[in-house]
């Protein structure tokens, strides 16, 4: 896979499709290839050029000095967007990556068309931040929490209560976390990053058309923390999609794939606020 070499170290992305280009950035521990199973495909039959890319601390891209911040993910993304040609262009984030895009959208404007920010927070509460700092604790204690055990913790923090009302669905999504181990040396590398600032203020500066789509089962960021990003960036959509948690990209793709199509569509003007269901959309003020 291509690399470019930034500060040193080695960035690895998929450069797919062609069209429109929109840059893709993954959250806390998370690799690009996330997106190719349902997101990626959904966007090139749309007609666009795809860019995924592993963050820093994400094998196989490099690691690097454990101080990073915010601020370096974002200057990545923006080397990569210059690298690749493709400024301006449309950026979607979630969790971690809507964050990086933020900043990317504040600090490199030009290279911004377009802001896309799922699963997203403007800052650390009272209840992300004691999170934060537990799991901080068991690290710097050296507990190791068994496989099965960090599955549960997680399955319950990342799905909706759908999913969790449905004895199979849950089945399978255990598993499936409690293979993923190799994701965890990437969260501990990018714990550093939290607890979050208050950067709502700085958000008000943010000039390209932007949508804020959160999930209403996401208990790491609810829909109120999507809507304060909504209030702060001037003119945005804000939209919640019912029956996700907060990786409901890969809980209900079907859903959040017409959300992102209809975001980054030309014709679709902020300003309003929707929640999306397998129904109609329904109008809702933003204030």
């Amino acid at each position: 896979m291509p690399v470019i070499i930034r500060d040193g170290f080695r960035l690895n992305y998929q450069d797919v499709g062609s069209g429109v280009p929109v840059v893709l950035i993954m959250g806390t521990g998370g690799s690009g290839r996330a997106w190719h199973l349902h997101q990626v495909p959904a966007m090139v039959a749309a007609g666009h050029r795809v860019v995924t890319f592993d963050n820093r601390g994400v094998s196989p891209s490099d690691n690097s000095p454990p101080d990073f911040t915010v601020d370096h993910m974002a200057a990545d993304t923006a080397a990569l967007i210059e690298h690749l040609g493709i400024g301006p262009c449309a950026v979607v984030g979630t969790s971690l990556g809507a964050r990086i895009a933020a900043e990317l959208a504040l600090s490199r404007p030009e290279l911004v068309s377009r802001l896309v920010l799922m699963a997203a927070r403007g800052r650390s509460d009272a209840m992300s931040t004691a999170l934060t700092r537990a799991e901080r604790e068991l690290e710097d204690l050296g507990i190791e929490l068994p496989p099965q055990y960090r599955a549960v913790v997680q399955v319950l923090q990342q799905l909706s209560r759908r999913s969790l009302s449905d004895d199979q669905r849950t089945t399978d999504w255990l598993e499936v976390f409690e293979l993923s181990t190799s994701a965890e040396s990437a969260v501990r590398a990018q714990r550093g990053l939290y607890p979050m600032p208050d950067r709502l203020p700085a958000y008000r500066g943010i000039r390209a058309p932007s949508h804020v789509i959160s999930f209403a089962d996401d208990v790491l960021a609810p829909p109120s923390a999507g809507r304060e990003i909504a209030t702060a960036i001037p003119d945005s959509m804000f939209r919640v999609v019912d029956g996700c948690g907060h990786i409901g990209y890969l809980e209900h793709p079907d859903t959040v794939n017409r959300a992102l199509l209809e975001a980054l569509s030309p014709e679709r003007a902020p300003g309003a606020a929707v929640t999306q269901g397998p129904g109609a959309p329904t109008p809702v003020p933003v204030s």
